[in-house]
Protein backbone atom coordinates (compact mmCIF):
# COMPACT_ATOMS: atom_id res chain seq x y z
CA UNK A 1 0.00 0.00 0.00
CA UNK A 2 1.07 3.38 -0.84
CA UNK A 3 2.32 5.83 2.34
CA UNK A 4 1.23 9.07 1.13
CA UNK A 5 1.18 11.68 4.62
CA UNK A 6 -1.01 15.15 3.93
CA UNK A 7 1.30 17.22 6.17
CA UNK A 8 0.88 21.20 7.35
CA UNK A 9 3.50 23.47 8.54
CA UNK A 10 2.09 26.00 9.99
CA UNK A 11 4.60 29.40 9.80
CA UNK A 12 2.89 31.36 12.84
CA UNK A 13 4.06 34.31 15.26
CA UNK A 14 4.03 33.01 18.96
CA UNK A 15 0.92 32.45 20.18
CA UNK A 16 -0.83 31.88 23.80
CA UNK A 17 -2.29 28.69 24.24
CA UNK A 18 -5.74 29.93 23.60
CA UNK A 19 -4.76 31.53 20.83
CA UNK A 20 -2.69 28.58 19.48
CA UNK A 21 -6.28 26.14 20.09
CA UNK A 22 -8.65 28.70 17.80
CA UNK A 23 -6.46 28.65 15.16
CA UNK A 24 -5.66 24.93 15.09
CA UNK A 25 -9.62 24.16 15.18
CA UNK A 26 -10.26 26.86 12.18
CA UNK A 27 -7.49 25.30 10.16
CA UNK A 28 -8.56 21.67 10.93
CA UNK A 29 -12.06 23.04 9.11
CA UNK A 30 -10.57 22.83 5.61
CA UNK A 31 -11.60 20.19 3.70
CA UNK A 32 -7.85 19.02 3.08
CA UNK A 33 -7.04 19.32 6.70
CA UNK A 34 -3.76 17.60 7.24
CA UNK A 35 -3.19 14.73 9.08
CA UNK A 36 0.08 15.42 10.80
CA UNK A 37 -0.30 19.51 11.69
CA UNK A 38 3.54 20.72 12.60
CA UNK A 39 3.77 24.15 14.61
CA UNK A 40 7.32 26.13 15.17
CA UNK A 41 10.10 25.90 18.01
CA UNK A 42 8.97 27.80 21.05
CA UNK A 43 5.77 28.83 19.73
CA UNK A 44 3.55 28.46 22.95
CA UNK A 45 6.38 30.43 25.40
CA UNK A 46 7.41 33.42 23.16
CA UNK A 47 5.11 35.60 23.43
CA UNK A 48 6.19 38.45 25.73
CA UNK A 49 9.51 36.54 26.54
CA UNK A 50 11.99 39.86 25.41
CA UNK A 51 10.30 41.18 28.47
CA UNK A 52 10.69 38.68 31.08
CA UNK A 53 13.99 37.52 32.84
CA UNK A 54 15.25 33.90 32.87
CA UNK A 55 13.69 33.01 35.90
CA UNK A 56 10.20 35.11 35.23
CA UNK A 57 10.26 32.67 31.70
CA UNK A 58 10.79 29.31 33.56
CA UNK A 59 7.94 30.68 36.40
CA UNK A 60 5.79 31.57 33.72
CA UNK A 61 5.84 28.61 31.15
CA UNK A 62 8.01 26.04 32.38
CA UNK A 63 5.56 22.57 33.48
CA UNK A 64 5.71 18.83 33.16
CA UNK A 65 4.47 17.47 30.26
CA UNK A 66 1.41 16.03 31.90
CA UNK A 67 0.77 19.68 33.62
CA UNK A 68 -2.14 21.67 32.40
CA UNK A 69 -0.64 22.87 29.05
CA UNK A 70 -0.31 19.12 27.97
CA UNK A 71 -3.78 18.67 29.06
CA UNK A 72 -5.14 21.32 26.74
CA UNK A 73 -2.78 19.83 24.22
CA UNK A 74 -3.48 16.29 24.27
CA UNK A 75 -7.58 16.99 24.25
CA UNK A 76 -6.90 19.18 20.61
CA UNK A 77 -5.23 16.00 18.89
CA UNK A 78 -7.69 14.04 20.29
CA UNK A 79 -10.75 16.23 19.43
CA UNK A 80 -9.71 16.56 16.39
CA UNK A 81 -8.09 13.52 15.15
CA UNK A 82 -5.14 14.60 14.66
CA UNK A 83 -1.10 13.90 14.98
CA UNK A 84 0.32 17.15 16.47
CA UNK A 85 3.62 18.67 17.23
CA UNK A 86 3.28 22.02 18.49
CA UNK A 87 6.24 23.39 18.39
CA UNK A 88 8.36 22.87 21.74
CA UNK A 89 7.30 23.91 25.19
CA UNK A 90 9.26 24.81 28.60
CA UNK A 91 8.95 20.95 30.21
CA UNK A 92 10.17 20.80 33.94
CA UNK A 93 11.60 17.69 35.24
CA UNK A 94 9.33 16.67 37.53
CA UNK A 95 12.55 14.49 39.93
CA UNK A 96 14.88 17.55 38.93
CA UNK A 97 13.52 20.61 38.29
CA UNK A 98 15.68 21.07 35.59
CA UNK A 99 14.23 22.37 32.42
CA UNK A 100 14.18 21.81 29.02
CA UNK A 101 13.30 22.76 25.23
CA UNK A 102 11.58 20.33 24.42
CA UNK A 103 9.42 19.15 21.15
CA UNK A 104 6.68 16.90 21.64
CA UNK A 105 4.41 14.53 20.09
CA UNK A 106 0.54 14.03 20.16
CA UNK A 107 -1.02 10.99 18.48
CA UNK A 108 -5.15 11.27 17.56
CA UNK A 109 -6.25 9.45 20.46
CA UNK A 110 -4.40 12.56 22.69
CA UNK A 111 -1.66 9.97 23.52
CA UNK A 112 1.56 11.58 24.58
CA UNK A 113 3.50 10.01 21.63
CA UNK A 114 7.08 11.23 22.43
CA UNK A 115 9.28 13.93 23.24
CA UNK A 116 12.59 15.27 22.57
CA UNK A 117 14.65 17.36 24.59
CA UNK A 118 16.81 19.63 22.51
CA UNK A 119 20.44 18.56 22.33
CA UNK A 120 22.19 21.08 20.99
CA UNK A 121 20.93 24.24 22.42
CA UNK A 122 21.77 27.52 21.52
CA UNK A 123 24.70 28.43 23.63
CA UNK A 124 24.86 31.41 25.50
CA UNK A 125 21.30 32.77 24.54
CA UNK A 126 19.09 29.35 25.37
CA UNK A 127 20.42 28.86 28.86
CA UNK A 128 17.80 25.42 29.10
CA UNK A 129 19.46 21.94 30.34
CA UNK A 130 20.97 19.54 26.91
CA UNK A 131 18.80 16.88 26.07
CA UNK A 132 20.41 13.35 25.75
CA UNK A 133 18.60 11.14 23.53
CA UNK A 134 17.78 10.57 19.82
CA UNK A 135 14.14 10.34 19.41
CA UNK A 136 12.25 8.70 16.31
CA UNK A 137 8.55 7.90 16.37
CA UNK A 138 6.17 6.02 14.41
CA UNK A 139 2.99 7.02 12.43
CA UNK A 140 1.08 3.36 11.98
CA UNK A 141 0.44 2.98 8.46
CA UNK A 142 2.61 5.86 7.25
CA UNK A 143 6.45 5.60 8.43
CA UNK A 144 9.12 6.75 11.24
CA UNK A 145 9.44 10.17 12.41
CA UNK A 146 12.55 11.92 13.88
CA UNK A 147 12.61 15.38 15.62
CA UNK A 148 15.25 18.11 15.53
CA UNK A 149 15.31 21.57 17.42
CA UNK A 150 16.51 24.28 15.36
CA UNK A 151 20.13 24.71 15.94
CA UNK A 152 20.43 20.63 15.92
CA UNK A 153 20.29 21.44 12.04
CA UNK A 154 24.00 22.65 12.15
CA UNK A 155 25.40 19.26 13.41
CA UNK A 156 24.66 16.71 10.90
CA UNK A 157 25.50 13.91 14.12
CA UNK A 158 21.76 14.56 15.04
CA UNK A 159 20.40 13.92 11.15
CA UNK A 160 22.54 11.21 10.91
CA UNK A 161 21.80 8.96 13.88
CA UNK A 162 17.98 9.85 13.46
CA UNK A 163 18.39 8.53 9.54
CA UNK A 164 20.37 5.26 11.13
CA UNK A 165 17.39 4.82 13.86
CA UNK A 166 14.91 4.75 11.03
CA UNK A 167 13.40 8.15 10.62
CA UNK A 168 12.43 8.27 6.78
CA UNK A 169 11.32 11.99 7.66
CA UNK A 170 13.42 14.53 9.69
CA UNK A 171 10.63 17.43 11.71
CA UNK A 172 13.31 20.33 12.33
CA UNK A 173 10.83 22.95 14.54
CA UNK A 174 12.39 26.30 13.89
CA UNK A 175 12.40 29.74 15.89
CA UNK A 176 15.19 31.80 14.25
CA UNK A 177 14.34 35.45 14.25
CA UNK A 178 18.27 36.64 12.12
CA UNK A 179 19.56 36.51 9.33
CA UNK A 180 20.97 32.76 9.74
CA UNK A 181 17.94 31.31 8.56
CA UNK A 182 19.46 31.62 5.53
CA UNK A 183 21.95 29.46 6.35
CA UNK A 184 19.61 26.66 7.89
CA UNK A 185 17.82 26.49 4.23
CA UNK A 186 20.98 24.79 2.77
CA UNK A 187 22.07 22.97 5.85
CA UNK A 188 18.41 21.42 5.92
CA UNK A 189 18.59 20.48 2.49
CA UNK A 190 22.37 18.75 2.96
CA UNK A 191 20.63 16.88 6.07
CA UNK A 192 17.98 15.30 3.71
CA UNK A 193 20.23 14.60 0.45
CA UNK A 194 23.25 12.68 2.44
CA UNK A 195 20.68 11.34 4.28
CA UNK A 196 17.88 10.64 1.73
CA UNK A 197 14.86 11.63 3.65
CA UNK A 198 12.36 14.10 3.92
CA UNK A 199 12.76 16.90 6.46
CA UNK A 200 10.19 19.08 7.20
CA UNK A 201 11.45 22.43 8.38
CA UNK A 202 9.55 25.03 10.06
CA UNK A 203 10.11 28.56 11.77
CA UNK A 204 8.19 30.99 13.22
CA UNK A 205 6.30 33.85 10.97
CA UNK A 206 7.42 38.00 11.33
CA UNK A 207 7.64 39.55 13.99
CA UNK A 208 8.91 37.02 16.59
CA UNK A 209 11.09 34.70 13.55
CA UNK A 210 12.63 34.85 9.64
CA UNK A 211 10.00 32.20 8.18
CA UNK A 212 10.89 30.88 5.26
CA UNK A 213 9.73 27.28 6.27
CA UNK A 214 9.82 24.54 3.82
CA UNK A 215 10.00 21.03 3.08
CA UNK A 216 12.52 18.91 1.35
CA UNK A 217 12.88 15.56 -0.37
CA UNK A 218 15.27 12.48 0.10
CA UNK A 219 16.68 13.92 -2.99
CA UNK A 220 17.22 17.67 -1.66
CA UNK A 221 14.70 18.95 -3.58
CA UNK A 222 12.28 21.40 -2.21
CA UNK A 223 8.62 20.39 -2.42
CA UNK A 224 6.85 23.43 -0.85
CA UNK A 225 8.69 26.98 0.37
CA UNK A 226 7.39 29.74 2.18
CA UNK A 227 8.96 32.47 0.02
CA UNK A 228 8.99 35.22 2.85
CA UNK A 229 8.46 35.77 6.73
CA UNK A 230 4.20 36.06 6.77
CA UNK A 231 1.77 33.86 8.93
CA UNK A 232 1.51 31.30 6.05
CA UNK A 233 0.56 27.58 6.30
CA UNK A 234 2.12 25.17 3.86
CA UNK A 235 0.36 22.06 2.83
CA UNK A 236 1.83 19.45 1.05
CA UNK A 237 1.97 15.44 0.61
CA UNK A 238 5.13 13.01 1.85
CA UNK A 239 5.46 10.12 0.17
CA UNK A 240 7.29 7.57 2.24
CA UNK A 241 7.97 5.34 -0.32
CA UNK A 242 10.57 7.70 -1.67
CA UNK A 243 12.94 6.92 1.05
CA UNK A 244 13.47 3.77 0.17
CA UNK A 245 13.06 4.06 -3.61
CA UNK A 246 16.25 6.74 -3.44
CA UNK A 247 18.47 4.25 -1.13
CA UNK A 248 17.37 1.36 -3.85
CA UNK A 249 18.53 3.43 -7.27
CA UNK A 250 20.01 6.12 -6.12
CA UNK A 251 19.92 10.04 -5.39
CA UNK A 252 19.65 11.11 -9.24
CA UNK A 253 20.48 7.65 -9.73
CA UNK A 254 23.96 7.64 -8.76
CA UNK A 255 24.72 8.26 -5.28
CA UNK A 256 24.26 5.39 -2.34
CA UNK A 257 25.57 6.83 0.74
CA UNK A 258 23.79 4.00 3.08
CA UNK A 259 25.30 1.11 0.73
CA UNK A 260 28.74 2.68 0.68
CA UNK A 261 30.10 0.21 3.76
CA UNK A 262 30.36 -3.43 2.60
CA UNK A 263 30.77 -6.30 5.44
CA UNK A 264 34.69 -6.96 3.94
CA UNK A 265 35.72 -3.43 4.89
CA UNK A 266 37.69 -2.98 8.05
CA UNK A 267 36.52 -0.62 10.92
CA UNK A 268 36.69 3.27 9.74
CA UNK A 269 38.08 5.04 13.10
CA UNK A 270 36.05 8.05 14.37
CA UNK A 271 39.67 10.05 16.63
CA UNK A 272 36.81 13.04 16.78
CA UNK A 273 34.52 10.77 18.31
CA UNK A 274 36.76 8.24 20.29
CA UNK A 275 34.47 5.55 18.13
CA UNK A 276 34.13 4.02 14.55
CA UNK A 277 32.22 3.10 11.47
CA UNK A 278 31.64 -0.46 11.60
CA UNK A 279 30.12 -1.72 8.13
CA UNK A 280 28.26 -4.17 9.68
CA UNK A 281 26.24 -2.09 11.42
CA UNK A 282 26.20 1.72 8.84
CA UNK A 283 22.89 0.61 7.26
CA UNK A 284 19.79 2.26 9.15
CA UNK A 285 17.21 0.26 10.44
CA UNK A 286 14.04 -0.31 8.28
CA UNK A 287 10.55 0.39 9.84
CA UNK A 288 8.24 -1.87 9.43
CA UNK A 289 6.02 -1.35 6.12
CA UNK A 290 2.35 -2.48 6.98
CA UNK A 291 -0.15 -0.75 9.06
CA UNK A 292 -0.19 -3.90 11.35
CA UNK A 293 3.81 -3.93 12.02
CA UNK A 294 3.89 -0.51 12.40
CA UNK A 295 4.11 0.40 15.96
CA UNK A 296 5.11 3.44 18.02
CA UNK A 297 8.66 3.07 18.57
CA UNK A 298 8.47 3.41 22.01
CA UNK A 299 6.97 5.04 25.23
CA UNK A 300 6.58 8.92 25.76
CA UNK A 301 10.74 9.25 25.38
CA UNK A 302 10.15 8.28 21.45
CA UNK A 303 13.16 6.26 21.59
CA UNK A 304 13.35 3.61 18.99
CA UNK A 305 13.90 0.39 20.32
Amino acid sequence: MSRHLRLALVQERAQTLEQFAAGLRLLMKSPNAARLVVYPEAHLYSVGAESLSEQEMYDTHAEPLDGPRGTVLSGLARELGIWLIPGTVLERDTETGDVYNTAVVYGPDGELVARYRKIFTWRPFEPVCAGREFVVFDMPGYGRVGLSICYDSWFPEVSRHLAWLGAELIVNVVQTPTAGRAQEIPVNQANAIVNQVWVASVNGASPTAQGHSLLIDPEGQIQVSAPGMESTTLSSVVDFDRVSAARKFGTCGDSWPWNHFTDGDRPLELPLYNGRIDPATWRPTTPPQTPEGLRPAGPASGAAS
